[in-house]
């Protein structure tokens, strides 16, 4: 028997299976929280920490990734708050001025209510959200490839910088790669940088339903609930 617990999101009272991630929870119900690590068939590790939420326990809030938290009976979540929405617009003001290049994230700094970028562009072609990395682990047991290095020298390689055997040269590493989906126009070129901001309109929808889900280009490509 499946085992449901009620939880509040938003002031928004929501029935969810027992064990499943308060963001899949908000998400299935309608309440949109940006992410871009999380898959729902992988497991989760808060990498690009957009998902944030504030957890309230007796009066005390405390912030922390949706997708690594799991739901319990009678949580009280604010996903949309003023506090969560200012982190959560830095965070993808730093992910779209490190990695541009990417119709996904160029969404979801849209979707977070991004105007413009303070910090300087970077042109980078990995965000370190580990999909691909969890998809040939879990779902091919491949482990053809792995995080190396630590800090700023951290990237994604393969083994000794050498294909093993193990890779199924599925190509879904790169499938699952948010780089993968390119901007609308042509690619932007180093020190041409900027904020696209062409997929503003699909925001209309949540201006007039705050914490609505946008039926954005991020989700489809990247399997969202609400697409799945």
């Amino acid at each position: 028997m499946i085992e449901e617990v009620t939880l509040t999101i938003d002031d928004v009272l929501v029935k969810a299976v027992k064990g499943i991630s308060v963001l899949d929870a908000a998400v299935k119900s309608g309440i949109c929280i940006p992410h871009l690590c999380h898959v729902p068939f992988l497991s989760d590790i808060g990498a690009c920490r957009l998902c944030i939420v504030e957890n309230v326990n007796n009066g005390k809030a405390k912030i922390t990734t949706s997708c690594t938290l799991r739901v319990q009976e009678g949580m009280v979540i604010r996903a949309n708050s003023e506090k969560v929405l200012k982190l959560r617009k830095n965070i993808a003001e730093l992910l779209v001025a490190h990695a541009p290049n990417s119709r996904a994230i160029q969404d979801i700094a849209v979707r977070c209510g991004l105007k413009e970028v303070r910090y300087p562009f970077h042109n980078a072609n990995c965000v370190l959200c580990g999909r691909c990395v969890r998809y040939c682990s879990e779902m091919w047991q491949g482990n053809a490839i792995g995080f190396v290095g630590r800090g700023k020298d951290r990237h994604v390689e393969y083994p000794f910088g050498k294909r093993p055997d193990t890779c199924k040269k599925c190509n879904s590493c790169v499938l699952y790669c948010p780089m993968s989906v390119t901007p609308c126009g042509e690619v932007m070129k180093t020190g041409e940088e900027h904020l696209c901001g062409k997929c503003d309109s699909q925001m209309a929808m949540a201006e007039k339903i705050p914490g609505a889900c946008v039926w954005c280009e991020t989700g489809k490509s990247f399997q969202c609930a609400r697409y799945a």
